[in-house]
């Protein structure tokens, strides 16, 4: 009986304790009663769970309320008094996880399994209010540097909308009407991705996508994201499918073609390199960089006349291509020798008049694009033409150039 008489002593208590806080929430003692309602909502002995949450919704809002009013005021009279700028965004944001805690207790079914939502239709205009103070209570997270704050705020704005509690309200369930959304989740997603919270990069840039004008950016944090959790053959086919298809729906975006090119790179598969370039060329033949890619997956496979040729379709369409005029002229120095390995004699390692003039005629025309690169970058700041032109030089047997050649190669 005794054991009896304290469950129901305690119980009591707790749903006293949300009678106290609704009147010390009604004289304005926001803080004491947030207090008092944050043990009573996680307490087992409170019945009315709802009812508790609801009013605990009612104290951070009412806080929110009073100090959004001072700020108001203050634009008003145009003074300079303080308030508190951290707790208005913070009970902003406790409002409204609060009203959608209550209601999802609120709209369980009662002991007659019927469900009747008591505090919704009150709550609703009051937490969009609170819902909306969230976009400048994220930007000030953000701007004090807090990324945890800014996300937790802005995620709390795009998720909500989906949440039983706002249904009914059009202007909040229907997302295609909300102006500020991809404006928020492009940060939301940029955020994410700096915490290393790819999951939430992904979900918050794919939202941000939806906007044309946000598209290209939310994209890039979405394949990022993709990029940094690849884990196994799967997942990298999965981004790979996924950066081909937004190379097609957008050909003019270099970035994509950017990051295609780098995942090629990266994966050192020749063949793959070579297949992609040639999808590139077949789209747009006029795609110097897929023309360059194609020459350099081919002089890596050491097929010297067709890398040739691909990096002079590279120039054809930008004549001061310098790095695809400075690799013909290699490829071409690279096939003399071999060339030249091929027809010499097997004892002496020397060479016919015949065979020597068919070497010599392939590096003069080495020589031609390494002289043209020099021309093109005479400082030899993106190809370093020096050493290949000594090469060539010595094997003309133009002592003066290649003794020159020799001066720039041993100087760096």
């Amino acid at each position: 009986m005794m054991a009896l008489m304290a469950a129901a002593a305690t119980t009591a208590f707790a749903q006293d304790a949300v009678k106290e806080a609704k009147k010390l929430v009604s004289k304005g003692d926001f803080d004491q009663a947030v207090q008092m309602l944050t043990k009573a909502v996680t307490s087992s002995e409170t019945t009315d769970k709802a009812a508790a949450w609801n009013e605990l919704a009612q104290a951070y809002y009412g806080k929110f309320s009073a100090i959004q009013t001072a700020e108001m005021e203050n634009k008003v009279k145009q003074q300079m008094v303080s308030y508190d700028t951290l707790a208005m965004n913070r009970s902003a944001l406790e409002a409204l996880k609060a009203a959608l805690k209550c209601d999802e207790f609120d709209r369980q079914p009662n002991e007659k399994g019927k469900v009747k939502v008591r505090f919704r239709h009150a709550n609703q205009p009051k937490m969009q209010q609170a819902r909306l103070a969230l976009i400048n209570a994220g930007l000030y997270e953000y701007n004090h540097q807090n990324m945890d704050g800014a996300l937790e705020n802005w995620s709390l704005y795009l998720d909500s909308p989906t949440d039983p509690f706002f249904t009914g309200m059009e202007d909040i369930a229907d997302v295609s009407k909300d102006q500020y959304r991809s404006e928020i989740a492009y940060y939301a997603g940029l955020v994410a991705y700096q915490k290393k919270d790819y999951v939430n990069a992904v979900k918050y840039a794919t939202m941000a996508a939806q906007d044309p004008e946000k598209a290209a950016d939310a994209n890039e944090i979405m394949l990022f994201s993709k990029k940094e959790t690849l884990k196994d053959k799967a997942d990298s086919l999965q981004y790979l499918n996924m950066l081909k298809d937004l190379r097609k729906e957008n050909p003019n975006e270099d970035r994509y073609f950017n990051l295609l090119m780098d995942y090629y790179t990266r994966a050192n598969d020749q063949k793959a390199l070579k297949a992609w370039a040639e999808e590139e060329i077949a789209a747009n033949p006029q795609n110097k960089m897929a023309w360059a890619l194609k020459g350099e997956a081919q002089m890596n496979d050491r097929e010297w006349d067709n890398a040739v040729v691909s990096y002079l379709k590279a120039v054809e369409i930008d004549p001061t291509f310098v790095q695809c005029i400075f690799n013909a002229g290699v490829c071409l120095n690279s096939k003399a020798i071999d060339l030249k390995d091929e027809l010499a004699d097997k004892n002496t390692g020397g060479l016919t008049r015949e065979n020597a003039e068919k070497v010599k005629a392939i590096l003069a025309e080495a020589k031609v694009y390494l002289e043209q690169s020099k021309e093109l970058d005479p400082y030899r700041e993106k190809v370093n033409w020096a050493y290949p032109l000594y090469q060539i030089y010595y094997s003309l047997g133009d002592d003066a150039k290649a003794s020159e050649m020799e001066k720039l190669v041993n100087s760096k």
